[in-house]
């Protein structure tokens, strides 16, 4: 046995030996370490996004990045443009103006998504116009449609805000649970993939605010706050009228647990955050969008 670690000893040595031997190692890195090249609006990004965010929008089309059993479309640069702008000042600025920059920089996810296209389901006929995956990154479909849009604040809640403040929110409940006392409330009404399946008439008699409400409990709180934020006072209380008085006292029961959640969880008002953002998506016709 000492003759084989002998043996072994010298044969380790003569490697060292030959090792040292060989020309320097060269000092060139095998990691491509030149600064990327960026265009106005990447620079605009690093400014505007990178910097006092840390979030990562990606316009440029990388498939990888999306859901391959989807046929999507890139997003426009343009469109991307305009959707950044309206982006930071509606969503962003709405939070940063109730909760303070700080509260967005360590709660907002780190990358936001743009694919052109609307990304549709031909077995459910419906629609994904947004989805976050972990809190970490979001994806908005049908970029390539807001400049068809930008004066129709309605259209762009039910396009993309209304979007944006539910994956939000998503976010926010996957950080701090709400109460399981929610979800007692209609725990039998839910209905899964079938909520592409309900009238809004039906979901809000049986005490959802929208049909995809109805999917289960998740889907049920953000869509409340996504729903209250983006519209004024006279929707909801019209929401609440075609629900009928048994759908009304639901949807209101839930409310007032969204309410406490946010006020105690985050110390946010959400009547104060829906003037914000209304005001805002009011003020977006203007801004000017055609300059960064």
């Amino acid at each position: 046995m000492k003759k084989y670690i002998g043996y072994l000893l010298v044969f380790a040595l003569s490697l060292t030996a030959i090792s040292c031997n060989d020309d320097k190692i060269e000092d060139q890195s095998i990691f491509d370490t030149e600064a990327p090249t960026r265009n106005e609006f990447d620079k605009w990004l690093m400014k505007n996004y990178v910097t006092p965010y840390n979030i990562e929008i990606k316009y440029k089309w990388e498939d990888i990045e999306t859901d391959m059993s989807y046929d999507l479309a890139p997003a426009g640069l343009n469109q991307s443009k305009i959707m950044a702008q309206i982006i930071k000042y509606v969503w962003l600025e709405a939070y940063d103006e109730i909760a303070g920059i700080n509260f967005m920089r360590t709660y907002v996810p780190k990358q936001i998504l743009f694919v052109g296209s609307a990304a549709y389901d031909a077995d459910t006929q419906t629609s994904t116009l947004g989805t976050a995956e972990g809190g970490l990154k979001v994806i908005l479909y049908n970029i390539n449609t807001i400049e068809n849009n930008i004066d129709d604040p309605e259209v762009l809640n039910a396009y993309y805000f209304h979007t944006m403040h539910h994956e939000f929110s998503h976010i926010l409940h996957q950080t701090k649970p709400y109460s399981t006392d929610f979800e007692k409330i209609t725990p039998s009404e839910y209905v899964g993939a079938q909520w592409n399946e309900q009238a809004d008439s039906t979901a809000n008699r049986k005490g959802f605010v929208t049909p995809y409400a109805m999917d289960q409990p998740d889907e049920d709180f953000a869509e409340i706050i996504s729903t209250y934020i983006t519209n004024d006072q006279t929707y909801w209380e019209s929401l609440l009228q075609q629900s009928g008085e048994k759908g009304a006292k639901l949807i209101n029961q839930k409310f007032e647990i969204v309410k406490s959640y946010l006020q105690n969880s985050w110390n946010i008002d959400i009547d104060e955050l829906r003037s914000v953002v209304l005001r805002r998506t009011s003020e977006i016709k203007d801004l000017d969008l055609e300059n960064l």
